[in-house]
């Protein structure tokens, strides 16, 4: 680590802090990611050795926790790294009202959909297997189609055809359903504008913006 040499509080915490990759491994730590894969799929570009590099930082900080069970690594925050909570939650609203554009190299899909996962709310899906897919029409094939699979209270989500009837076909463009999930611009417009189409069963279809909402931070007021 850097030092900056001062003694102000905020610099001490800074010389921890603001390596690049940091916070964002606390975002996914907070957001409930325990394994070092589902870590990399919060930060779809970040090097496995990078990772492997922070972590062992914020361990030693006292920052992470690491366990071992059946030869599994786990990582989970500490008392410590927990109340940066409110950090993360604070910087995220401040990013929302005064960072608002996107530029193309921000537009990922993986993240996308491995937050999309995590946080959709599960209470409002059907109880039986239930899958969304999700086709963009601007982004290379390989990465342009998605399988969002819930089942009782576990979602999963695929970049591969999960073999299972599809309830209903998300049909738009990534940087539209990225705008859509930070809540730049809500379901009703994307849908009647005809950014966002949605086929299937009717009653189903017409479920899809309630079953995926937006993200935590999309409710954040914007200035003006």
């Amino acid at each position: 680590m850097s030092a900056y040499g001062q003694f102000c509080p905020v610099a001490k915490a800074m010389e921890l802090l603001d390596e690049r990759w940091t916070m964002l491994v606390v975002r996914e730590l907070l957001s409930g990611s325990t394994h070092f894969n589902d870590l990399r799929r919060g930060n779809p570009k970040m090097s496995p050795a990078l990772l492997s590099k922070r972590l062992r930082t914020l361990e030693r900080a006292g920052v992470v926790r690491r366990t071992v069970e059946d030869g599994r690594s786990s990582y989970t925050l500490t008392p410590c790294g927990e109340e940066l909570g409110g950090v993360v939650e604070a910087l995220g609203a401040w990013g929302v009202r005064w960072i608002g554009e996107l530029g193309e190299e921000d537009l990922d899909p993986h993240l996308l959909m491995w937050d999309m996962r995590r946080t959709v709310p599960i209470d409002r899906w059907p109880r039986g297997r239930t899958v969304v897919a999700f086709e963009f029409d601007d982004v290379a094939a390989r990465a342009g189609r998605w399988w969002l699979c819930v089942t009782g209270d576990e979602a999963d989500v695929c970049d591969y055809d999960p073999g299972f009837e599809v309830t209903a076909t998300v049909a738009t463009g990534l940087r539209t359903l990225i705008e859509v999930w930070r809540g730049d611009r809500s379901w009703s417009q994307a849908l009647t504008s005809g950014l966002v189409t949605i086929s299937g069963p009717s009653p189903a279809a017409r479920e899809v913006p309630a079953w995926l909402g937006q993200m935590n931070l999309a409710a954040t007021v914007r200035p003006g």
